[in-house]
């Protein structure tokens, strides 16, 4: 099992700390909904260093990632992030990803832990078609990189205290290399994933633990805490935002995941006949997200049923959303049963307990 730069820090704030992708993570300090509610109305720090980073370079890294992935990465510009994903060619999704532009030949490329390995071995098998040579154009850099996600209103006032570069006022999905705490070449990122704004910081591991001391400090006035895994999962899905082995995996099309939004069709892409085909009209479910009407709270793999018991589909995510104070989920459903506001029920110990189909996301912020 690994450990991440932080290990200790997370121990010494009394973390329960737990196994997760391979490394030791902690899960909880003072509680899921005390740390939710931090990161809705201050300022939560998660490491989140567990995560991949792959390096492409080179005259042809653009061509290579528009074929390997179903965004379109030849709208990006210097100092643009996308969310993204690699379509296996079966129809399923290998892993979701971010892709960031660097400069126009430089991407950097994030991956979720659990699919490091993976993940890597897929853009591999991919390069040499556009004549990107591994270890050089095409570079993993997972075991070098810590990484911080510093979320919550406050936030990026607390990090601008940081450096001296602007960033309090960055757009969402953009990045820039700065000066932080003393420590040049830190990458600050906008691609949050629990819809309270914040930032992410890149570093190298060398220079984590004194990046790590410099964010409390500066975030002390703003009660800034540290969360872990279980308060990033509620605040995450709260938002509607999909969870790889959860929402998405190896047997979801991204037309079937509501990802319609980063599947571009004026390129070239792998399984693109097939995801224009199901945008077509040859999907027979989607997924949705559902609010509970009567009392329960769903969770995944919880069978969801129509009105006479008759399955339907299954809960891929569930909890009770701390902010908004009721049981909320998503799962993919039979096209009847996909539009806002139709009824549906859970099944929990084999009684069928009424949801209904609503607009994602749960959080309005």
């Amino acid at each position: 099992m690994k450990d991440t730069a932080f290990r200790a820090y997370h121990e010494e704030m009394g973390a329960k700390m737990v196994e997760f992708a391979g490394y030791y993570m902690p899960l909880q300090y003072e509680g899921v909904n005390a740390e939710h509610e931090t990161v809705r109305k201050s300022v939560g720090v998660f490491d989140v260093s567990h995560m991949g980073e792959f390096w492409v370079k080179g005259p042809n890294a653009e061509a290579f990632l528009q074929y390997i992935c179903t965004n379109d990465v030849a709208a990006l510009y210097d100092g643009k992030a996308q969310y993204s994903c690699f379509p296996n060619g079966k129809g399923g999704i290998v892993d979701d990803l971010l892709i960031y532009r660097i400069e126009p030949e430089t991407f950097l490329l994030v991956v979720n832990a659990s699919n490091i390995a993976k993940d890597w071995e897929w853009v591999c098998s991919h390069a040499p078609k556009f004549n990107i040579t591994i270890g050089k154009d095409l570079y993993n850099a997972s075991d070098e990189i810590s990484q911080l996600a510093v979320q919550g209103p406050l936030a990026l006032k607390a990090m601008q205290k940081l450096t001296s570069d602007s960033v309090e006022d960055m757009e969402f999905y953009t990045h820039k290399k700065v000066e932080f705490a003393g420590v040049k070449d830190v990458i600050i990122a906008t691609t949050g994933y629990t819809g309270s704004g914040g930032c992410e910081i890149y570093m190298a591991n060398e220079d984590a633990l004194k990046i790590w001391k410099a964010v409390f400090e500066a975030g002390a006035e703003f009660g800034i805490k540290p969360i872990g895994l279980a308060a990033r999962d509620t605040l995450r899905l709260e938002m509607g935002y999909c969870l790889y082995g959860n929402d998405i995996d190896d047997t979801t099309a991204p037309i079937e995941a509501g990802l319609g939004w980063i599947t571009k069709f004026n390129k070239d892409f792998i399984d693109k006949e097939l995801n224009l085909s199901l945008k077509e009209g040859a999907a027979t479910r989607r997924l949705v997200g559902f609010e509970m009407i009567d009392r329960g709270i769903p969770r995944h793999d919880y069978e969801i049923c129509d009105a006479d018991g008759n399955s339907i589909g299954k809960v891929t995510s569930g909890t009770m959303g701390p902010s908004v104070k009721k049981g909320i989920g998503m799962g993919y459903v039979a096209n009847d049963f996909k539009k806002s506001g139709t009824e549906i029920f859970i099944k929990v110990r084999d009684k069928l307990i009424k949801a209904v189909v609503v607009k994602l996301p749960f959080y309005k912020g």
